[in-house]
């Protein structure tokens, strides 16, 4: 289906993450579905502001519409070194002199949403995290949408390493995602998955948070609340 501009209806400022180089949709309430795609990484910042704002529209507008929410795997550094490097480090050449704006940019965020910022720890390679979010998917979106809170919160406000298995078990168990320890020990399980769906719903993409409402309407960086009320608006008219 022809993805359907968006422009006219946000609202500036738009951010993202760019590359280096709910509920079921059988309900009977009556009420209009709202689908959504998500593609993210769960190591861009952006996207955790992102999703915060889209859980606010969701909040105030489930009167309207049900919803259903799929996370998709995107890749900001594809090459990361699974066994993580510093996180301040990283960020500090990947920025260079405009590191310490944007760090201070996104502590008054994440602080506006009542969090704190913490760079603390190691960042890398996040294969597994995407391969966690695929089970999570398997046993439900409501689980899977669980899951992406409790990762960025781990990785943004705490301080832990999205590559390591202690971490991701921990947030599993946090959501009732089962088998997950087995899962995880094979590297093989989901990682067919997890590239199919980076060439289905990532591969024209370039930076993220991005979202497609209803297979149609695209929203791409931080939008806020109101944004995503407005596309839940065009995209229920038209279903």
């Amino acid at each position: 289906m022809r993805l359907l501009p968006l422009q006219r209806f946000l609202v500036p400022p738009i951010f993202s993450c760019s590359r280096l180089m709910a509920q079921s949709a059988g309900s009977n309430s009556g009420k209009k579905l709202v689908e959504i795609d998500v593609s993210s990484d769960t190591v861009c910042p952006w996207c955790f502001v992102g999703k915060k704002n889209l859980d606010k529209a969701i909040a105030s507008s489930q009167d309207h519409y049900d919803f259903k929410i799929k996370w998709h795997p995107f890749f900001l550094n594809p090459s990361a070194p699974k066994e993580g490097v510093n996180k301040k480090d990283f960020f500090r050449d990947k920025f260079g002199s405009r590191s310490e704006q944007i760090l201070a940019r996104m502590t008054e965020i994440f602080k506006g949403l009542g969090m704190e910022y913490d760079m603390s720890g190691l960042t890398g390679n996040t294969l597994d995290s995407h391969r966690l979010l695929y089970l999570a998917g398997q046993q439900g979106i409501e689980k899977q949408h669980k899951l992406a809170e409790e990762l960025f919160l781990g990785y943004f406000t705490q301080g832990k390493y999205i590559g390591d298995r202690e971490f991701l078990l921990e947030s599993a168990s946090m959501v009732g995602v089962e088998g997950a320890a087995e899962f995880l020990d094979d590297p093989n399980k989901g990682l067919k998955e997890v590239n199919e769906e980076l060439q289905k719903y990532s591969a024209n993409i370039s930076g993220v948070p991005h979202y497609v409402i209803n297979g149609k309407y695209p929203l791409s960086g931080g939008q806020p609340p109101e944004s995503f009320l407005k596309a839940f608006q065009l995209a229920a008219a038209d279903a």
